[in-house]
């Protein structure tokens, strides 16, 4: 047989073989996969929805309108030969977004998708679960392999392109039609539930993962901004010893559940029982993720002038206190700095191999304390160490801390704490706070033995947590509808007597100032006033400390 026929053969054969399966205009196959992704994938939206009390017709209308809307974007950005592997792709994926919805209530704004896109393996692996497992299977593979079973006609350009601009138009107007009697009630029902919709899935993660690309993007690389430029440090008084402060970034602790803020349950034994710790109870956060969180807290701009871009465009507090002469650590148990600690000296202590400590990729806390005596001992001048600790992340609060301090029982033991009761929950949790607890007061013991330097710490969470109030777990929530659990945090201070001596601290007026409110944007400046660093940035009003010095330095000494 000749090559021609060969081919012809090969040809005829491929033709028939394609005939045999299903075949699917590119529109038809692109309004399927809206049609399931509006029935199949949103259960937390038409959840949310029903318990609003909208009306059947109003319902029935905003589904009709989002099968419209996400045909539009679909028909948008899924042409030709890529059509069938981008929508099998959104399929799988849809179904992994709708399952952490659906478990943990999770909230993919723009700050969500940069907390996924930043998420460590090792967090990342806490968060696998053999429901997700099961849940892509059936609602997103099993779908996405059906669809990459269909066999797409091949059309000449122009007529794909007249096909594809009918279909929009047709949405578009299908959309403005069945929600045009109803836009007053809809723009009631957003105003009333702010997060709703950020429940309609994928539009909610699509959108967000644009915004967050197109916002990276313009973020500006290379070296970084000054800030504080002028910043000097006040010639300290003869015969002053230097100062070694310890900042702990207390990982997702929020303050109700903190027991010296007036908890029903008592997390905070240890330090409650001494009378040396000044306790802020009014602390709010600049963010309800460490992503946001870190950043602003290091920064002057804080949460009344916060804007991200101008954030990550300058230095940080800890570029400030370097550029002055003072030794800066950052040591992290968690998933890094996000940027903070990348010109200064850091190590990351969750890689450590202490058998005591250390298991199956994951340390405790108390890593943090290893070799930090003999560290702050070998120091000749100021020094500010920073710990950033796994302390109470989600979703497994049960491995945030050793067997034996788990107290509070019987505790949660699943990375879904839906699958818990919200007793269990909670005292896992608040086991991982007993923990904090242990960590603080072995860190303040070893402060108190410093016979080199004149010693502080100071105390202070990131962000809160929601143990399933609302529906809600983890954290994340938009900051203008976050409930006041992921943004109120606990904060302390201790401060040796030499310290609190050589600063002028009166201590019984600080103490008096503990129900004052106060937020991350303090950090910058109260640290700023305790290593006693002058500078035209610095504002007293913003530092903890500023009114109960009774010999507070002037910039001109």
């Amino acid at each position: 047989m000749s090559a021609a026929n060969l081919g012809g053969l090969s040809l005829r054969t491929g033709i028939r073989s394609a005939s045999r399966r299903p075949c699917l205009p590119a529109e038809a196959l692109i309004a399927l996969v809206c049609l399931w992704l509006v029935l199949c994938c949103n259960a937390p939206f038409w959840s949310a929805l029903a318990q609003t009390g909208a009306p059947f017709e109003l319902r029935l209308a905003l589904g009709i309108a989002l099968f419209a809307l996400h045909g539009v974007l679909l028909g948008l950005f899924a042409w030709g030969r890529g059509l069938q592997p981008l929508l099998a792709l959104l399929l799988v994926m849809t179904a992994a977004v709708n399952w952490y919805m659906e478990r943990y209530a999770a909230v993919f704004d723009v700050d969500m998708i940069r907390n996924v896109l930043q998420t460590d393996p090792t967090e990342a692996r806490e968060m696998l679960d053999p429901g997700l497992l099961l849940h892509v299977a059936l609602f997103g593979l099993l779908p996405a392999t059906a669809l990459l079973m269909l066999h797409l006609p091949r059309l000449p350009w122009q007529r794909e392109l007249r096909n594809r601009a009918l279909f929009l138009v047709g949405m578009g107007l299908l959309a403005a039609v069945v929600l045009g009697p109803f836009l007053q009630g809809t723009f009631t029902l957003m105003r009333s539930d702010p997060m709703l919709r950020y429940r309609i899935t994928p539009g909610n993660y699509l959108i967000s993962l644009g915004r967050a690309l197109v916002q990276e993007e313009g973020v500006p690389s290379g070296p970084k901004q000054g800030v504080a430029a002028d910043a000097h440090r006040i010639t300290p008084p003869a015969g002053r010893r230097p100062r070694a402060i310890v900042l702990v970034i207390g990982e997702t602790v929020r303050g109700d559940h903190w027991g010296l803020n007036g908890y029903a349950r008592q997390t905070t034994p240890l330090l409650a029982a001494r009378s040396d710790i000044v306790n802020f109870a009014d602390v709010t956060a600049c963010g309800t993720s460490t992503a946001v969180s870190l950043p602003c807290m290091f920064s002057p701009f804080g949460r009344a002038h916060y804007d991200r871009k101008a954030i990550l465009a300058h230095e940080t507090l800890l570029d400030v206190l370097a550029r002055t002469g003072i030794e800066v650590l950052w040591r992290d148990n968690q998933a890094g700095c996000k940027g903070v600690c990348d010109r200064v000296e850091n190590q990351s202590m969750a890689a450590q191999t202490e058998p005591d400590l250390c298991r199956a990729g994951r340390c405790f806390d108390e890593i943090l304390l290893r070799g930090l005596a003999e560290r702050i001992d070998a120091s000749s001048g100021d020094l500010l160490v920073v710990l950033h600790p796994v302390g109470s992340h989600g979703p497994n609060y049960f491995e945030r801390y050793p067997p034996e301090h788990e107290r509070f029982q019987p505790a949660c033991h699943s990375s879904v704490p839906s699958r818990c009761s919200r007793e269990e929950v909670v005292n896992a949790y608040d086991n991982s706070i007993l923990y904090a607890d242990v960590l603080l007061e072995r860190l303040i013991e070893l402060l108190a033995t410093r016979s080199s330097h004149d010693t502080a710490m100071l105390y202070l969470s990131d962000h809160g947590e929601s143990l399933g109030e609302y529906g809600l777990y983890l954290h994340g929530a938009p900051y203008a509808v976050a409930p006041r659990v992921q943004t109120h945090v606990p904060m302390l201070l201790w401060m040796a007597s030499g310290f609190a001596n050589h600063l002028g601290i009166d201590t019984a007026c600080l103490q008096a100032g503990t129900a004052h409110p106060r937020s991350h944007d303090d950090l910058f400046h109260s640290l700023l006033g305790m290593f006693d660093v002058a500078s035209a940035d610095y504002r007293a009003t913003h530092d903890i400390l500023r009114a109960c010095r009774t010999n507070p330095p002037s910039a001109s000494e």
